[in-house]
């Protein structure tokens, strides 16, 4: 894609800016710092903290690069008693040449790059069983045109930043995406904004506003009731 650039992050992990809107997939402060920091500390770990589960459900609205998703299999090793079933949204993937050049993995890491490989190997639209307890199953769709009936006990909400994409942070977008919580269901962003916390909250969602990763004050996790 010829709007994308790898750019390096002040972590020294890569992440891509997209030239067109000016805008990067992950902070420039650290890309694996922050995905580590909102969605697997601040979102995984915690919703696996709320209560005992033996089958956790994930949506992740924007897979870019699979840091998030990659992250997240790599967690799961670590509950081998748990399955993961992971669905990846992303209308605009990433080329395999781009994915290629990325840093996340270390040369001796062999078990993390046939994850990450794994997943982009994925074939999009069919659940992919990846290891004994992750499932994967990427769609190429945008979030408006979404039609989901299924309940996600985790949803990271990883759009680009709402002065970026406005359509996808608009209360009519975010109420139907928190819709597809479960009970007990965690909804987990990295932005702040004050307009989105209010959204929130109308929708009777438990809104809590948390420390951000380097670079950002503040970040928002949600909980449905």
């Amino acid at each position: 894609m010829d709007s994308l650039r790898i750019i390096e992050t002040g972590d020294g992990s890569h992440t891509l800016l997209n030239t067109a809107l000016d805008e990067t997939y992950h902070s420039r402060h650290g890309a694996l710092r922050e995905s580590m920091h909102v969605f697997i500390t601040h979102g995984l770990l915690h919703r696996l903290d709320i209560s005992a589960v033996t089958t956790i459900n994930i949506l992740e609205v924007g897979l870019g690069t699979g840091l998030n998703a990659w992250l997240t299999m790599l967690e799961a090793d670590k509950h081998p008693s748990v399955q993961f079933h992971y669905v990846g949204l992303e209308p605009y993937p990433v080329e395999e040449s781009v994915l290629r050049q990325l840093n996340y993995i270390q040369p001796d890491e062999t078990k993390h790059q046939t994850y990450f490989n794994a997943i982009h190997q994925a074939t999009w639209e069919q659940a992919s069983s990846l290891t004994d307890n992750f499932t994967l199953k990427k769609q190429q769709i945008s979030l408006q045109d979404i039609e989901e009936e299924s309940h996600y006990d985790l949803i990271y909400f990883d759009a680009f930043a709402p002065n970026k994409q406005p359509e996808l942070w608009e209360k009519p977008i975010i109420e139907k995406v928190t819709n597809l919580l479960a009970p007990s269901g965690v909804w987990v962003t990295y932005s702040a904004k004050g307009q989105l916390k209010r959204d929130l909250k109308s929708l009777g969602l438990q809104v809590e506003t948390l420390p951000g990763p380097p670079g950002k004050a503040e970040m928002v996790r949600t909980q449905c009731t």
